[in-house]
Formats: C-alpha cells, structure tokens, sequence
C-alpha cells in the first residue's frame, strides 16, 4: 500500500508536456503496473482519500499513454470512493466522471462519453455554477464528443457558450479561451468553411504568442493546426513552413522523442506524401515511428497511426504488399487497444479496402467497406461524413463493377448527406457530384447529367 501511496505522489508532480517526465512515466510504466494490480487485488475493499486521491493520479498516467482499460478501473475505483466519502456532486467526484467520460470518447464509445459529460455538467452547474471554469470545460468537452460524431453544428453551439464564458471569466486571451477558439476553427474547417477557421487560427496564434510566447507548446499546437487546415487546402509550402516552425519549436522547449513533436513529424511526412515525395515521406514516418514505440509502446494508438500511414505510402507508390502487410500490423493492434468498431480501426479497414479496389479485387474491397459501413453508422451516424465517404467509395466500387442501380442508389445517398452536412461547394460533396456525373453519362442519361453539372463549383480532387 505504501508502495502505491509513493508512486502516485511522485507522478502527480511531473509535468505533461516534459519529455523527461514523460519518459520516466513510459520507463516505470511495468512497476506503476504491478503496484496498481496488488493494490487492486490485496485493497480492493479499503477506502481512503490517498487512495482515491492516487486512483486518479494513475488514471490520468494510463489515459494518457493510451492504456484505457487500466485508467477506467483506477478511474471506476476512485469515483466509487468519493461518491461514499464526498457525495455524488463533489467536484472531486465530478472531476473524475469527467475524466472517465473523456476515455470513453477516446474508445469511440461516444455515447457513453455523452452521459458522462452530462451527468459532471449538470453537477457543476448546480455546485460551482454556470460560468465556473470548470463547468466550462465540461461544455468544451461535450462539444468535442459531437465534434467527433460529426455534429458540427450541435459542437459549434457548445463552443460558443464555452467561449463567451471563458471570455467573461478568465479573459480574451487566457490560454483556456485559445483553446476554444482552436477548437472552435477545427469545426468550422471540417464544414468547408476555411476563411472562418483560419480567421479563428490567427487569432487564437496571436493570443497564445502574447499569453505564452511563441515557443509555448499550447502555441505551436495551433501552428500544427493551421498548417493542417493549408495541407487540406492543398497549400502544401504554407503547409510545411507552419510544420517546420512548429517542429523547430517543440524540439526546443520538448527535446526530439517527445510524442507532440512525432505528432508534428508524422503530418509533415503526410504533406510530403501529398506532394509524391515518397522517400521523404517515408524517413520522417520512419523516425515518427521509432519515436513512438520508444515513448508510447508498440501498440499504443498513435504508433499504429504511423503504421498505418506507412502504408499509405506504399499504397501510394504501387507497392500494395507492403501497404497490405503494415495494414495488418496496424488493424490488429487497433482491434486490440481501441476495439473492433473504433473510427480509428475502421479507418485502417477502409484503407485495406482501397488497396483491394486499385487490385481490382472488388468483391475483398466490397466485404471490408460493408464492415466499416456497418461500424461507422453504429459508432458515429447515418449522416457523418465519414459514414458518407464510405458509402461513396461503395458506389464508386459498383459503379467500377457495372452494378448501375447499386451504384446510383449509394451516390444518390452520399450526395444527400454530404450536401446536408458540409454544403454543396464542400470538395467531397463536388467529388460525389462529379460519380454521380460520370454515373449518368455512362449510362446514357445525359439529361440528368447535364443538370447535375451545373451545380460543379469547386476544382477536381482526388477521391477522398
């Protein structure tokens, strides 16, 4: 007991964003184990403030190494305890149903998150109050659940009510406030409204370089996010420029293994892919990837995002047996650390796919969009864009396979959706515009192809 007293004194000390701490928390990750298990087993009926207070210590180590089954039963242990000791409505015990809800919505697990997020919510309005931080955050957090579902507009009201509080209560340029300005620009950038979201980057860059500096790692993570907005944009050199900063400034205030720089490392060999700079691509994924496994371990979930974007590459260059092996690598560990259905599995399953379409394996392709169909319209909707893309990519296989009336059907559905969501001048609304064109002319219909054709707007890209 002592052991696990101690243990969870010195981690709560260290920093998040140190390299060291965090590598010290990765080296002693096999002890933090064995002395969380025997507490687990030999305690499992004492009750006390240290352990409960040490629970959510470890908890919060677990979660942020990707191990979320050890952070819920910590989190599950330490919840239990404080409702007993404090009361349901304690901040401490909703600062921990806040902390379980966000393992829940990293697993995917949305709706569970959802609950959570709303049961600390109506506690801390009720005890600290409205406008208390703390009850903001949970609003900021719930608003990421749907940001992740695909609800953007349901995302962008909670956004706004956590911004206009956090604005009154700590200030325009607090940190607290960037970052919900930050977040509030990824929504609007995943809607297509680019102008918006990069109005909203430069203003949360500008608060952070004031507040922080322009070093701060809070303030190079919007550089990474505005270079991620050019990169979608395909402004690839305004893209890379952001990333080098960004790169130059974490590996100052970070050191070079630290995971928020292999974050920054893995997007630029992204951009590179971009730009068929395979080689280039490929070092930077590389070192992206031995920074992981030595950090994170080889099967937590940014590593096997390396992996899978690995493949991508390979994929890219022709090498479809390669691009299939990391796959594998990737889907298995996904499958294990995340679970079948997560959006991050099936994006590696959809990957595998599209290896399996440019095979012109078709039927290999079809089987495995059938499954992250399935999955996506259980985890996130019938109408979010990712649902979309894969129905999208199914009506592009039919369509390949001659199965017209399939096809049209599948186009028909992801064009509906996709103009509901994101708009008509959204570049994947236009590509599926643009098959259901193709799909008409193909067929003979040129009537119904002549009308669709005046709704193109915006420039040919590549199936998405």
């Amino acid at each position: 007991m002592e052991a696990f007293e101690i243990i969870a004194s010195v981690l709560g000390n260290l920093s998040r964003l140190s390299t060291a701490d965090w590598a010290f928390e990765a080296q002693v990750m096999p002890h933090i184990n064995a002395v969380t298990n025997h507490m687990q087993s030999q305690y499992s009926a004492l009750s006390t403030t240290k352990i409960q207070d040490g629970a959510c210590t470890l908890g919060n180590v677990f979660r942020r190494h990707g191990q979320y089954k050890q952070a819920m039963e910590l989190y599950q242990r330490a919840l239990a305890g404080y409702e007993k000791a404090l009361g349901v409505d304690h901040p401490d015990t909703l600062t921990t149903v806040n902390n379980m809800a966000s393992v829940f919505d990293s697993q995917g697990r949305y709706g569970k998150a959802l609950g959570l997020y709303e049961r600390a919510l109506a506690g801390r309005e009720k005890a600290l109050g409205v406008d208390h931080p703390d009850t903001l955050t949970t609003v900021n957090n719930m608003a990421m659940v749907f940001y992740n579902q695909g609800q953007y507009e349901k995302a962008l009201g909670l956004y706004g009510r956590a911004l206009a509080g956090r604005e009154k209560a700590l200030g325009v340029d607090y940190p607290d406030t960037l970052t919900t300005v930050d977040n509030m620009a990824l929504a609007f950038y995943r809607q297509g409204q680019y102008e918006k979201a990069l109005g909203l980057y430069e203003r949360a860059l500008a608060g952070k370089e004031k507040a922080l500096g322009v070093d701060h790692p809070d303030t190079l993570t919007t550089v990474d996010n505005m270079a991620w907005a050019f990169y979608k944009q395909r402004q690839y050199e305004k893209a890379l420029g952001l990333y080098e900063r960004a790169l130059a400034g974490k590996e100052k205030a970070l050191g070079v293994d630290h995971p928020g720089i292999l974050t920054t490392v893995n997007n630029m060999a992204m951009v590179f892919r971009r730009q068929g700079k395979y080689e280039k691509a490929l070092g930077l994924y590389e070192r992206a990837l031995a920074g992981r496994e030595k950090a994170l371990g080889v099967h937590h979930p940014d590593t096997l995002a390396t992996v899978n974007n690995m493949a991508v590459v390979f994929d890219s260059q022709g090498q479809y047996e390669k691009a299939l092996g990391l796959y594998e690598r990737s889907l298995a560990g996904k499958e294990k650390a995340l679970g079948v259905d997560h959006p991050d599995t099936l994006t590696t399953v959809s990957n595998m796919a599209l290896v399996f379409d440019r095979q012109r394996q078709y039927e290999k392709a079809l089987g495995l969009y059938e499954r992250v169909l399935a999955g996506r319209e259980k985890a996130l909707g019938v109408d979010h864009p990712d649902t979309l893309t894969t129905v999208n990519n199914m009506a592009i296989v039919f369509h390949r396979q001659g199965q017209y009336e399939k096809a049209l059907g599948l186009y028909e559905r992801a064009l509906a959706g996709r103009e509901k969501a994101l708009g008509i001048d959204h570049p994947y609304t236009q590509d599926t515009l643009r098959g259901l064109i193709y799909l008409h002319q193909s067929t003979g219909k040129i009537k119904q192809a002549r009308s669709l054709q005046a709704r193109l707007h915006a420039p040919k890209r590549p199936r998405n």
